[in-house]
């Protein structure tokens, strides 16, 4: 989680410049260092901005006359992702392309909260909420084998809770794309259709960590 004097955005390939052009005339002139994951932009009053591509170049690489330019445009291009967002209160599985869901599956099935009891009574609950999970996990991969079937993936893109959204992945029902790069993980709430429409959005957008300058 970023710490308290960092913040994270999410700003779209055709956002981009204009996202740093205002980044520019609240911090001062901007100096860019280029890093292996991305773009970092250090402003004049020490503010910095670290911009990460929603996806690895893989050969297509954005085109445009510098940097930020040449970032929007990779991130501006089209690709296929397979979206598996758990968490114990629900779920959704999407295929998702130019942050728009292209086909989905969304849906609620319970995990038991822990319990403070002890002896009997909490190895009980325990048992419950393992078998709770492992349904859950069970019925998400299938659905997410069933939506992605129609569709040609490029990669896997994980939210929510990530050991469930591991669980999920390494089901056997989805080791047709196990070999597939998974995105950075994203946090989300509980999936709802709401969540997804945004976790679409951000997945295909430039993940910016800005931490603020020196006090």
């Amino acid at each position: 989680m970023p710490s308290p004097d960092t913040r994270v955005a999410f700003v779209s390939g055709d956002r981009l410049p204009g996202w740093v052009e205002r980044f520019a005339a609240s911090h001062g002139e901007l100096r860019e260092d280029p890093e292996d994951a991305g773009l970092r932009l250090i402003a004049a009053d020490g503010a910095t901005a670290l911009l990460l591509p929603p996806w690895p170049v893989d050969g297509r690489p954005g085109r445009g006359s510098d940097a930020v330019a040449r970032l929007a445009s990779l991130a501006s291009q089209p690709r296929r992702l397979g979206a598996v967002l758990v968490r114990r209160g629900g779920y959704s599985v999407a295929v998702v392309s130019e942050g728009r869901v292209l086909a989905s599956k969304t849906g609620t099935r319970h995990v038991q909260s822990r319990t403070a009891a002890g002896g009997w009574s909490q190895q009980r609950f325990a048992r419950r909420r393992a078998n709770q999970a492992d349904a859950l996990v069970e019925a998400v991969a299938e659905h997410a084998a069933r939506i992605f079937a129609d569709h040609s993936i490029e990669y896997l893109a994980p939210g929510g809770d990530r050991t469930l959204a591991d669980q999920v992945l390494a089901e056997p029902v989805l080791k047709g794309y196990a070999a597939l790069a998974r995105l950075p993980f994203l946090d989300v709430p509980d999936p709802r259709a709401a969540v997804l429409k945004k976790a679409a959005a951000d997945l295909c957008a430039v993940r910016i960590v800005v931490t603020d300058p020196p006090a």
